[in-house]
Parts: structure tokens; sequence; C-alpha cells
């Protein structure tokens, strides 16, 4: 949905006003109590900082951030694998706030700074951050704001690069050491899945696609520039000839009277929304649906999709890992 994938609309002149005077506020607040000030850099005197590159430009960081807010689903994950909680972290548009694949006990105690395209200001400087992580297609407009209150960390795009983000993150948080072992895990895993699968080779024969049905969008078929798309990628499994047409590899959409064209050996499949309104209920219905290669071998599997979607990180990338082998090697 447009909520989650694109920026906010414009406020009117009230709001601005009043959001500006709080932000403006709670940068003072920070000020006088030593965690920072109106350039989004730590005071003088306070506890080792660094420069770091970001899509915003340069930003002073401290060493080891000890109030960490996070803004998306991304960099909640990248913090949790890290071993890091933060204080605070907007909510994802589920039920349960954060995404139901964290553990819970990780994230008891996160103070929800709002809506992750529309996070409250004054929620975030309340809870005193010394850093803040987000990006810049999520929040870019939002930076001013964000980076008086505190030092602000922005990767330039979130899905499909999160393995650079990742590293990004890493280095904000001063956990480097932790993402390599992070890294490595991941990569032993993978290598684990390709020999369950039966080699490199079987990995490449089995065509592999994704499918998401969203409330108030078309059907998306995934390509390969995307999170999911990346571990699949890792594992070498093939992709049916269609996600190359993907636009900007991101995903190419359908109605569900083209279903046809996710035809795939191995097909998984997720909803976002209520089903009826998603189509998921009308296209797996069909006849259509019901004479895709995977759907008559008992190939298709559904999966969260807060989980193979929206998580976009390590601590997801594990369990899906664990689906993928279980599912790929049912026969």
């Amino acid at each position: 949905m447009k909520r989650l994938l694109l920026g906010g609309a414009g406020r009117d002149h009230r709001r601005r006003t009043t959001t500006g005077a709080l932000v403006i506020a709670a940068a003072l607040a920070l000020t006088a109590c030593g965690s920072g000030d109106t350039s989004g850099k730590p005071s003088a005197g306070t506890a080792a900082t660094h420069t770091m590159k970001t899509a915003m430009g340069d930003v002073r960081v401290p060493d080891h951030p000890r109030r960490v807010v996070v803004l998306d689903t991304a960099e909640l994950d990248s913090a949790i694998t890290l071993g890091v909680k933060p204080v605070g972290s907007t909510h994802a548009d589920v039920k349960s706030g954060f995404l139901d694949y964290l553990p819970r006990d990780k994230v008891a105690g996160i103070k929800d700074v709002g809506e992750m395209l529309q996070p409250n200001m004054e929620a975030i400087a309340a809870l005193k951050p010394d850093l803040i992580l987000t990006s810049k297609i999520r929040h870019g407009d939002k930076y001013a704001q964000l980076s008086a209150i505190a030092p602000t960390v922005m990767t330039e795009n979130t899905g499909y690069p999160w393995k650079a983000n990742f590293r990004m993150h890493a280095e904000a948080l001063g956990r480097q050491a932790e993402a390599g072992k992070a890294v490595a895990a991941y990569t032993a895993h993978v290598r684990r899945v390709v020999a369950a699968l039966g080699g490199p080779a079987k990995a490449a024969a089995t065509k592999v696609g994704v499918v998401r049905f969203v409330e108030g969008a078309d059907i998306r078929i995934y390509g390969r520039k995307n999170y999911i798309g990346t571990i699949l990628a890792d594992l070498g499994v093939g992709r049916p000839a269609i996600v190359d047409k993907a636009k900007d590899g991101f995903t190419y959409d359908v109605s569900p009277e083209r279903i046809d064209l996710a035809d795939s050996d191995v097909l998984f499949h997720s909803t976002y929304g209520d089903p009826a309104k998603a189509k998921e209920t009308q296209t797996t219905r069909s006849g259509l649906w019901k004479n895709l290669t995977a759907v008559r071998d008992g190939r298709s599997h559904g999966v969260d999709d807060q989980l193979w979607i929206q998580g976009i990180g390590y601590t997801a990338a594990d369990r899906i890992l664990d689906e993928l082998q279980r599912d790929l090697t049912k026969r």
C-alpha cells in the first residue's frame, strides 16, 4: 500500500508550525542536557565520536551510542541482529506494532514513536536519543527536524541494498565485529541450504517465483532487485523469465487475469492487507491460479508477509532460509 512504500503528503501550515516549534524546543532541551545541538552533532566534551558518510552527507556520531531510535523495519532488524535494543522505534502497519518475527523479548520495552511514515518528533525528542537510524527514501524530507534532535544516519534506500545498509548501521552503532559474525553466519547458512537442495546445479534448475497480494494495488511478481530477490540470488535458484521484465528490477505488476505470468516450479506468496481487497481470494480461486505449475504440483506456499517482505535484515533472512530449505526440498 502507498502508506507503506511512499513518503507522506504535504501538511498544512498549522501542522508545520506546531511540529517545528516542538522540534526546536526539543533540540534546545537536548542541548541543555549535553545530548546534542541543533546541528545534529554531539556537544563538545561528550563521548568519542567518528564521522560517517551518509546519504545526507557527513555526520558525526558517537562511537558507542547508548540511546538509539530507529524509524523503519530494516533499521530495527539491524539493531536487533547486532545486539542493540533501541529506546524507540516507529511501528509497522500490523496489529502487534513491531513485526511478529522479531523475538518478543528483544522488542519489549521499546517506545513506540509513531507511524513509520509519520514519526512523532516530540516523542523522539523526549527519548533524548544520541543516534537516529533511517533512510532518505523514507524520511529525507524530515532530515532537518531529525538531525536537530540527534545525529541522524540515513541510507539512500531500503530493500535491495540491505546488506550495504546493514554495514552502515553497524558502523553507526559501533558494532562492526558483531556485523562480521552475522554476515559469516548468514553465508554459512546459505551454503547449508544449497547443499540441502542438492548443490548449485540442482538449485539453479528450480525456478522459484514470489508473488505478493497487496490491498489497494495490483498483484506483484517480485523481480531480482529487492530484499527477497537477493536471498534467492544468494541461493542460486532459478527464477521465472517474467522477473526480467520487472520495473527497475523490483516487481512486475499484474491483474488477476494475468496471474499465469507468475508460472514457476515453486511459488511463494504473501498478502499485505485484507485478502479480499488484495485480490488474493479472487485470484487463488481462479482456474488460472489452479493451473500454475507450482499450484498443480503442490509446490505453492503461503508465507508471512511481515517476515518475507517487510523485515529486511539478517534476523529475518535466517528464518527465511529455514523456510526455503523446508519448502524447496518437499516433493
